[in-house]
Formats: structure tokens, sequence, C-alpha cells
């Protein structure tokens, strides 16, 4: 069947054409300096702005591509440089000022805003570089660009990637006015004396649902710093002295019920550090870290056999980290949250007599450091390095009341290395290598990467691969398992409104990278192929409309060997005119064999045979109040197996400072077959009906561009029911078990509530007020109501935390500039 298919592709590509592409000519624009003084207020009244380089005739890319814009909503901008940062500053003309979409979302929050700002390629190598955005409202919001990698949905943009930059703005009857200044200390550069960026300027207009570019775009090629013009003759510009200082001091209060001593009160302090080592790198250290304010995580009921991937919400480890997850080796909460390897309790002879009294669920991180930066010969260059200390539970004698100590967790090093070479075409080269090492005579852990990206010269066909090993040292790992190796392969065109792929991955049963990295199976071969045209050219009824093939096989490699699934799917969307979109989804999968819900080694279960159908649609979410809703269908083949997802987040805007979202989410399964228990030997599956609700209302409340406060609430219920207990045979089939006692049912609940006050009382520095609560409430005994589970999860014993954090922005050459003049006064 592979061998069809991939003959198929290719006879399609030999006879197809390639691509109706518009050849278009990068604009230009002359790099102006200025010596003059210019206030930002978002007024363009300063004389400087009159001899400044102006960026006009923009060109839509969304909905309506190359077209002209608007004479009435015409856009202008100003760009021009000095000894310290670049200037940028315009009009966005609008018909009136009622066509001006405006919200207050808080820092990198797009929210219903227009907005206006630019991308920069430093180094013109036209895969990384740095965008800078504002609202009309006044908010900020800036990303580094780096090449969007598999599976990712950012698109190559790091928006949790920060800077520090002034702007302002206006609004006028007939549009609205802005000004940047991005000192040179907030973007990467050589110290070239003649140099060329990459630019490109885009404007976003809600109302309409047009998306705009400076130079023009076709959104049917590969990247977007590809089509970028360029701003020349920027001249004797050097790099500043990058030094800056974030210290913090927190204060806590923590109550837990659950614990012996229900509060504590603990007071933090510790710094942040960013230091330019060069033009080029950058150091980044966090001492003394205090991660207490982030986010609660989405717990649930985890019925599968792998661990759940939680969503990394720190900031150390979400900033400026794109180079790090590269190779996808790197998953960042296995430092200090979720560590790979830990000691049970068990192993420490427990006495009946002893009890645990503190058994904390993270290590403390010691510090964490990373540089990364890229040269102008386009070498990009990454060093992250952190340390967890011993975490420790404590066991108390219920008699005599003796405490001691037992290890869950060593003194561990994490580091990740990597060395990323662009190549001309937008091509790369990449290495990375991660190492954790382990205080005692625990096993430390080596993966490597090697991967590659090859783009022709007009940008339509790419070729990549990676090879990746791991390697494990310790006397507990036997010799013929601590070495694994794996590797992917793939061909495709990029670029066109035709775009296909296909793909080779193959990881050995010996690989292991979960020390610092998120792997859930090893030991397959895959094989994959999709397909996909866009019509981007609107008409009568849509704006535009994409459909795409997709198709997966997998094999296991060895012990045992054998065939694991096939996955064919055909997918739609498109958006219609009125701006509201809609998706359509249909697949199937023919019967296979899974070998690791048994969760014992060699043992498998064959499985069964399903279909399943998706429809969403999602309304124009410039009004105030857009809904989207997804609904799923899964029909399976043993005991006519049923799944429906229903999803259903529901926005409402009452004015540009408030705003309300309900996310509600309900997943009932009916006659669900899977892993039980394990008793005597003998593995139990189960027949169970499975409900899971989830519900999240999220508040936002902005006082103005600097203030404002978050809420929350998250209430999760999962129920799990069983009719049939079953024996899984040898064979990979199902017996009945009708002798087997056991009460598998499940009852969970999870509830948590995240409040976020925010105030941005100067450049960089803030003032954060954290409330959070969290609840959970589980038996085995099944309730039907869900009111009822709301109610007895909100009756149970609560967590709470509060806590009061000042971070306060040093910049070195600032506080340099503000003491001289306090000197010569």
């Amino acid at each position: 069947m592979i061998r069809s298919i991939s003959l198929f592709i290719c006879f399609y590509l030999l006879t197809a054409y390639t691509s109706n592409a518009q050849i278009i000519t990068p604009k230009q624009l002359t790099a102006k300096r200025t010596t003059q003084l210019v206030t930002i207020d978002g007024h363009l009244t300063d004389n400087a702005w009159k001899d400044a380089a102006l960026a006009t005739d923009f060109i839509e890319f969304r909905p309506t591509p190359f077209k002209k814009e608007d004479t009435a909503n015409r856009t202008e901008v100003y760009i021009m440089y000095n000894d310290d940062g670049i200037f940028m500053g315009g009009y966005c003309h609008e018909i009136s000022k009622d066509s001006i979409a405006t919200e207050l979302r808080g820092r990198d929050g797009f929210g219903n805003n227009d907005f206006i700002g630019a991308a920069f390629d430093t180094y013109l190598d036209k895969l990384n570089g740095f965008e800078y955005f504002i609202t009309p409202l006044g908010e900020q919001m800036d990303a580094k660009i780096s090449p969007s990698q598999p599976n990712s949905d950012n698109g190559g943009e790091d928006f949790s990637w920060n800077a520090v930059w002034e702007s302002a703005t206006a609004m006028h009857n007939d549009g609205w006015s802005f000004e940047m200044f991005i000192p040179f200390s907030a973007i990467r550069f050589s110290k070239n004396n003649i140099q060329t960026w990459g630019i490109n300027i885009f404007r976003r207009r809600v109302k309409s649902g047009q998306t705009l570019s400076w130079n023009t775009i076709d959104v049917t090629v590969n990247g977007s710093l590809t089509q970028a013009g360029t701003w020349v003759g920027l001249s004797n510009i050097k790099p500043p002295l990058r030094l800056q200082f974030s210290p913090y001091l927190s204060f806590n209060a923590n109550h837990n019920p659950l614990n012996e001593k229900k509060w504590s009160t603990p007071v933090n302090g510790g710094m942040d550090i960013k230091y330019g080592i060069n033009q080029a790198f950058t150091l980044d250290a966090t001492l003394v870290p205090d991660f207490g304010q982030v986010q609660s995580d989405n717990r649930v009921l985890n019925l599968t056999p792998f661990e759940v991937q939680f969503q990394e919400n720190r900031p150390f480890f979400t900033e400026g980290t794109e180079l790090f997850n590269k190779a996808g080796l790197f998953y960042t909460r296995r430092i200090g949250i979720d560590a790979a390897f830990t000691h049970s309790i068990d192993e420490y002879n427990v006495l009946p007599e002893e009890k645990i009294t503190n058994n904390p669920a993270e290590s403390k991180l010691i510090n964490a450091t990373k540089i990364s930066g890229r040269t102008s010969k386009g070498l990009g260059i990454g060093i992250l390095n952190a340390i967890t200390n011993n975490r420790f539970a404590t066991l108390e004698h219920t008699i005599t009341g003796a405490k001691r100590n037992v290890l869950i967790e060593p003194l561990t090093n994490y580091s990740v290395v990597v060395v990323d070479q662009s190549l001309k075409n937008n091509s790369s080269f990449t290495f990375t290598n991660t190492n954790v090492l382990r205080s005692g005579a625990d096993y430390d852990a080596n993966v490597s990467a090697a991967q590659f990206s090859i783009n022709d010269k007009k940008n339509k066909w790419n070729v990549s691969g990676k090879l990746v090993m791991s390697n494990l040292s310790g006397k507990q790992i036997p010799a013929n398992q601590k070495k694994g190796l794996g590797h992917s392969l793939s061909f495709g065109k990029t670029s066109g409104n035709f775009t296909f792929s296909i793909q080779q991955d193959l990881v050995n049963r010996y690989f292991n990278g979960n020390d610092i990295g998120y792997f859930t199976i090893t030991n397959f071969i895959d094989h994959s192929a999709s397909a996909g045209y866009s019509w981007i050219k609107p008409s009568k009824w849509y704006n535009n409309l994409n459909v795409n093939f997709n198709f997966y096989h997998s094999l296991r490699l060895v012990s045992p060997a054998g065939f694991q699934g096939i996955n064919l799917n055909l997918n739609a969307n498109t958006q219609f005119k009125n701006l509201w979109r809609m998706g359509l989804m249909a697949g199937y999968e023919p019967k296979g064999t899974n070998y690791y819900e048994p969760r014992e080694e060699g043992r498998y279960f064959r499985g069964w045979s399903n279909w399943y159908a998706s429809v969403w649609m999602q309304t124009n979410d410039a009004k105030k109040y857009s809904l989207f809703a997804r609904i799923l269908q899964v029909d399976r083949s043993l005991y006519n197996s049923k799944r429906t997802a229903l999803i259903f987040e529901n926005n409402y805007r009452f004015n540009s400072k408030l705003a309300v979202n309900l996310e509600s989410v309900f997943v009932p399964q009916k006659r669900n077959v899977g892993y039980a228990t394990k008793e005597a030997g003998v593995i139990i599956f189960g027949r169970r009906d499975i409900k899971q609700v989830e519900n999240i209302l999220s508040i936002k409340y902005s006082f103005n561009n600097k203030m404002n406060i978050n809420t929350r609430m998250r209430h999760y219920w999962s129920q799990v029911q069983y009719d049939q207990y079953f024996n899984l045979l040898p064979n990979g089939t199902l017996q009945s078990n009708n002798s087997f006692a056991g009460n598998q049912n499940n009852n969970i609940n999870f509830f948590n509530v995240d409040m976020v006050y925010t105030w941005q009382f100067a450049p960089g520095s803030f003032l954060n007020a954290v409330w959070k609560n969290a609840a959970f409430a589980g038996n085995q005994n099944v309730q039907y109501n869900y009111f009822s589970n709301l109610k007895n999860t909100l009756q149970s014993d609560e967590i709470n935390n509060f806590s009061l954090k000042v971070i306060y922005f040093i910049d070195y050459l600032q506080l340099r500039k503000q003491l001289r003049k306090k000197t010569s006064l």
C-alpha cells in the first residue's frame, strides 16, 4: 500500500503544475539617521519625522491576496534610527473612528485589536527575526521569529519573548497614530559598519478581516521572512552594552489543611539577569527563582498508559527557548516539576508505624542559566543549564515521634547545547545535545540529534531529516539497553496552491529521551503522507478554502514485531465572506494492535476499527459576542462503542475593558474498553462508560494598558463506571471474567481558581498580586449529577495561596545616564 501511494504521489508531481505564485520584486527602504529629539507620545509632530523614510502603498494578503489598500484606509509608516535605536511611527487611516477595533488584553494579547508593527530580519538569513507590534490602545506585543517546527501551532513566532521598548498611540476621528522606539539593546544584530536588514511592516484591520503588509506577501509561499523587503544603508550602529537586572521580592501566605503544618508564610527574594556577552549572544540567569505565581495545571483523570504532558508556565523556561526546542528533545517541565526518575518511598523499608508527613511534588530549582544568540555568519548557539536540589520526603514514627528524611529525587544537573547554522535558501543544519547528571549512584542520560532542512533556490521544495541517539550510563542499566537510535526523513513541496509531504520516522526499542524530553512510544517505524490544496482567491461565498488529505501507517519493529495501525483522514476548512469560519473532517482507522494499553512489555491488545468525523464553526470574533463550537463523533467496532465530544467557547466583550469567556467541554463515551488493573499476574480489561465535563470561566478586566486583573476558574469532572471485566489473553483478545470482584469505578473532580492582578508601574517593572485556590474530590462511588459533584468539591478541603511579588527592571545604561545627570547637577 505504501509503495502504491508513493508511486501515485510521484506520478501526480510529474504531471501537476508546480505553482501559480506571483513573481514579486522586494521593496527597499533607505535607512535615514536622525540627530533630532523625538518625544514618544503617539503624535508625529516632531520635526525629525519629516526626514524619515516613508513606507506606504500596503498590499492585502488576507482575505484578498495582492489587493491594494483603499485610499481612505491607507497606511503611512515612517522609520529612522539614531545611535541608540530605531524610531517607527505612522498613521493608520480609517473612514471613521468607529471602524477601529480596540480591546485591552494585556501584553502579547492580540484580542479583538487592530495592530501595526514590523518584523526585522537583522541577519538577512530569511529564517530568524524579531517582531514588534502596537495596538490602538497602546498595548505592546513582541516575538522572536524562528523556523517553524513540525506540529507547532505558532508558525515560528515565540510571543513569550519580551523586550523593553517604548511606544505610544493617539486616537483620531479618521484613524489612529503611533510612535515606537526600539532601543538597540532590545534587538540583536551584527557589528558591521554598513548593514542591510530584512524588513516588513504589517497592519491588521479586525472589523474588515484584512491583514496587509508593506512588502507583498504570497500566502502560498513558504515563510514570511522569505518575502520581506530590505532596509539598506544602516551605518555605524553599535550593539550597546546589554546588562539588565530584574530583582524580585515576594511575600506568600499558604494554607494547606492536608499538611501537618497548615500555614506557611515564606518570604523570597531573587533576581533575573540579562547580560550581552557580545553583539550576538545573551546570558539569561535566574537566581533563587520563585514560580509560585504561575497558572495552575489543568489536571485530569488519566486512563491512558502514557504520562500527561502539561503546559510549561514558568517564564524562564518559556521565554526565548525556541532554539533549545528545535530538535524536539527538550521538555522543560522535567526540570523541577515532572522528573523522569524518582525514588519510591517504599524503597526505604517504611515501617507499619511510620506515616508520610511531607512529600513535596516538586524539586527546588537552585538556579538556571541560558546563553543564546546568533552571529552575523548565521551561526546560532544555545546553552542552557539548570540545577535542582535534593528532594526529600519526611516519615514520622507514630509512637516515638521520630522523623527521618528519605531521598525522592537526587541533586540533578540538566543541560542543553544547540548549534544551529543557517544556510543558503533559508536552509539550516542543527546539532542538539541534552544531558542529565544525577548525584550518587543513580543513572545519567545523554541524547544527541543532528538534523537538517534544505530548501531549493525557488523555495518550493524541501528535504529534511534528523538522526537521534540516546545513551544511558549507570550500573543499573543493562549493557544492551544503554544505547538507542532513531531517525526521520521527509520530502515535500512547501510552496504553491498544492503542497505535499512524505515522511518516515523510526525509533528503535532502546531509545530513551525522557530524562529531559517527552516521548511516549519507541520501537516503531512510521510512514506518513499529506497533500493539500488551497484556493486563496475569494469567490462569491468564501474568502479562502483549504482541503487536506493525510495518511499514516505504523509498524512495531521487534519483541513482538507487528502491524500497529493505519489512519486516513480528509479535512477541509474555509472562511466565509461574513468572516465566519467552518471546518469538516472525516477519517477511518482499520483494526490495529495496541502494544501499550496492557502496561506490560511483550503483551498487546487487538482493538477495534473506527470511523470518525467532526465539524467545527467559529463566528466573526470581531463582534461583541462570538462562538466557537465543535462536534466530534467516533464509532468503534468493538461492542459498538461510541465517543462524542462537544466543545463550546463563548466570548462576550462588554466594552474594551471587560470581557468574559466560557469554555465548556462534554465528552461522553459508551462501552469503551481499556486497561482496568492487574490481579494475580492476570491483566484485567474492562468495558466502561466514561463521562468528562470541563468548564473554564475567564474574566478579564483592564483598568488601562498598564494594569489589569484576570480571573480563571476551572472545574473538571470525570466519571468512569465499569459494567464488565475481561482477561487479556496472550493473543490480544478478551475473555469474559465474571469472578473479578474489584471496583475500578472512579469519580474525580478538580477545581482551581487563579486570580492575577498585574500593574506595570515602570518599563519592565511589575507588581503582581495572585490568589490561587485548589480543591480535589475523588472516590470510587459514581455520582451522576454534575452540580452535586461541583458542590462536593467546593465543600472539600481547599488549598489557598496568596502572593505579592514586586519585580523591578534596571537597565545599566539607563541607570548610568541618570547618575551622570545627577552628578552634573
